[in-house]
């Protein structure tokens, strides 16, 4: 066994909400870590207070894809742990969706996990505890309305996840999903003030009345409850874990 100490991870969307909950609790973990985002000034910032390594990076563009997996290796020596985090959401009408967000979000929240894995895959085999966790979202399991390409790349995601397993088994490298419920990240509370703009309602009232309605758990997620389930995936007491799915959705999907 390989212990934690030496081990490696690349976070995808790493300097906020569940990405650096994830990178920040890998590192306590025992884990190298390197953080990808987009080449910003705050993004470089995070990455330097936490001590991580940052790889500036577009996943819209293919052969950033390939040169992220180099610089990370290249960097910390290896690479044993792939966390496939970055997205973002756009909400519209099908009939309306701006048909270049579309291909921007497939890109980034489907086509770039399969070629991060892709350029990965030596360096998961040589590790002998290689590990993918895929952040998909509730939202891979079931359908709301106005967000159909963020919904079309987390559903392709988990089928991602699920090919992915059964061809990794014998490398000897497990590839998992986590899909958790709404959490409390820049991006949803930025969601909660604009629904409450718009339909009229007080924050809290968003919600309880939209966000948690289907819920048996009247409470957004914390990053770092999604970030507890991910560092479990990653251990070595999860070596026979492959190919799940595993729901974090505050009772969502038990209906």
């Amino acid at each position: 066994m390989t212990s934690n100490e030496s081990r490696t991870a690349l976070v995808t969307g790493g300097t906020s909400g569940i990405g650096l909950a994830i990178a920040q609790r890998l590192q306590a973990d025992g884990l190298k870590v390197a953080v990808l985002d987009l080449d910003r000034p705050q993004a470089r910032e995070v990455a330097q207070e936490q001590g991580f390594t940052f790889i500036a990076a577009d996943l819209s563009r293919r052969e950033d894809c390939r040169r992220a997996v180099d610089e990370t290796v290249a960097a910390l020596g290896g690479l044993d742990v792939l966390v496939n985090n970055a997205g973002f959401q756009h909400i519209d009408p099908i009939a309306d969706f701006p048909e270049d967000t579309w291909d921007t979000m497939l890109h980034v929240m489907l086509t770039a996990p399969f070629l991060l894995l892709k350029y990965a895959w030596p360096h998961l085999t040589r590790s002998g505890q290689g590990r993918v966790v895929n952040i998909a979202s509730i939202h891979g399991q079931v359908a709301s309305p106005f967000k159909s390409a963020y919904i079309s790349a987390k559903h392709g995601l988990i089928g991602l996840t699920r090919t992915a397993a059964l061809e990794a088994g014998e490398q000897g490298f497990t590839v998992n999903a986590i899909c958790p419920g709404y959490v409390r990240t820049p991006l949803v509370e930025g969601q909660i003030a604009d629904q409450a703009r718009t339909r009229g309602l007080s924050e809290q009232e968003v919600e309880q009345k939209v966000m948690l309605e289907p819920a048996a758990i009247k409470k957004l997620l914390d990053p770092q409850d999604i970030a507890a389930l991910a560092s479990y995936v990653i251990s070595p007491a999860a070596w026979g874990m492959t190919g799940a799915v595993l729901d974090i959705d505050l009772g969502w999907t038990a209906r």
